[in-house]
């Protein structure tokens, strides 16, 4: 069964919330299925090293994950208008991907979460966007026909899913955050399904 990678980093668990709800938005779709996988924290040399194996949520990617899904959805907690440091180094280590094309035409997206309204969602997701372009990727977002992209009061924007964690860091989405986070799930894996029958 064609699955599509949720790729995320998420340290207060709301990323980790968001893609499970894409997730399910996968798994909606008729034929296509989710597999998670987080990156692994970045840590000075003089710091002790992650254990090979997270304790607890997603395993950590590999390469082959990326040759072997129908398409990616990748996930970051926003760091001063940008993704976090560690989804930014595996990005950074994917050179041997682009050169061969490993991700050439897949349909990718993005999506984030902030403390504040006004924390950088939208420079994030951007910020994300810009390596999947340059790995030949087919950025989807979020269109306006989702009605609750026009009515929402936290997350959610046309760039891709996010969520306002707000002052007391809460990681559960809203009703509306999962509703548009699923969309993005249902639109990714519905156009991977597509482009993989040719249509």
């Amino acid at each position: 069964m064609p699955e599509i990678l949720v790729l995320y980093y998420s340290r207060g668990g709301s990323v980790a919330r968001l893609a499970r709800q894409i997730a399910r938005g996968i798994g909606e779709v008729p034929g296509m299925a989710a597999r998670l996988r987080t990156v692994p924290p970045v840590v000075a040399a003089t710091q002790t090293a992650a254990p090979p194996v997270p304790e607890d949520g997603a395993p950590y990617v590999e390469k082959n994950d990326l040759a072997e899904c129908a398409g990616l959805i990748v996930g970051s907690p926003t760091r001063f208008g940008n993704m976090a440091a560690p989804m930014k180094h595996f990005i950074d280590g994917l050179g041997a991907e682009w050169a061969s094309g490993t991700l050439v035409d897949k349909p990718a997206a993005v999506f984030t979460s902030t403390a504040t309204m006004h924390g950088g969602q939208e420079s994030t997701l951007l910020s994300m966007q810009v390596p999947l372009l340059h790995h030949g990727c087919v950025i989807v977002g979020i269109p306006f026909t989702e009605t609750l992209l026009s009515s929402t009061r936290s997350g959610g924007t046309p760039y891709g899913a996010s969520h306002v964690a707000g002052g007391s860091d809460d990681p559960q989405p809203s009703e509306e955050e999962a509703a548009l986070a699923r969309a993005l799930g249902r639109r990714v894996a519905a156009l991977a399904s597509r482009i993989g029958a040719g249509a």
